[in-house]
């Protein structure tokens, strides 16, 4: 058994996975609140090999067999709030999460501030998600109109008439969020995100995503090296069974 061969075949399985999340973060570089996907290599021993002699490698003969494991991830390092003048922007310049309903009536949980007013009156994401005030309601905006503040504790006044809160929540273990799409996470069922006492809103400021484009290019060009060099030697150990085989006839 020709343990190299499958090793750099894994190597080749993992790298792909790699540069899918490269990718995702390089296309995802511009949505706001976005978090860079991470990935983690460590390696894991994937049993025995017995030889002719029934002796096991690893067992005094040899080496035991290694393969690289692919570890998932998001890095939750805030992002720099850009300036933009709308009233309806807004970013957290503290922990946690503005609190949304997604499309299927469940709860979400984002850092993309760019709001909107629908046309029933009710403020909404980016992504057509309405964002929750205190008390898990929609915020509604009044017919009349007026100017609209947003403190930084989150308090909405359109004109002298207060509208609500933005709900500001945070969870005490990040690793429990899952991403959906856009910039929004999901929590699974029965783990409950807790308030934030004292959130800082900044209006018209928008987060923008923690990915660094340049950096993700420089990790493009690793891997392809990293591929590279795995399909040669795939291609050398292929080479040498042949001639294995041929001498053998």
């Amino acid at each position: 058994m020709n343990i190299g061969l499958y090793q750099s075949a894994a190597a080749l399985s993992s790298l792909e996975r790699w540069q899918d999340a490269v990718t995702q973060n390089i296309t995802s570089s511009q949505v706001t609140g976005f978090k860079k996907r991470t990935v983690s290599f460590s390696s894991v021993e994937a049993g025995e090999v017995q030889t002719n002699s029934g002796q096991k490698i690893g067992q005094g003969e040899g080496t035991p067999m290694y393969f690289p494991k692919v570890s998932y991830g998001i890095s939750f390092k805030t992002g720099e709030a850009e300036p933009t003048g709308r009233d309806l922007d807004v970013a957290l310049n503290s922990e946690g999460f503005f609190e949304v309903k997604t499309a299927d009536g469940s709860r979400g949980y984002t850092r993309g501030g760019s709001l909107h007013v629908r046309p029933d009156r009710t403020l909404v994401t980016a992504q057509d998600q309405e964002i929750l005030g205190d008390g898990g309601r929609p915020i509604q905006m009044l017919p009349q109109g007026g100017k609209i503040t947003i403190s930084e504790e989150g308090l909405i006044t359109q004109g002298a008439s207060p509208l609500g809160r933005l709900s500001v929540v945070k969870f005490p273990d990040l690793k429990v969020l899952r991403p959906t799409s856009g910039g929004v996470y999901g929590a699974p069922d029965g783990v409950d995100p807790i308030p934030v006492v004292k959130p800082v809103v900044l209006q018209g400021n928008i987060e923008s995503s923690n990915v660094t484009p340049m950096h993700e290019m420089v990790d493009l060009v690793n891997i392809a090296r990293a591929y590279e060099a795995n399909q040669k030697l795939i291609q050398s150990r292929d080479q040498t069974m042949q001639k294995t085989l041929d001498a053998l006839g």
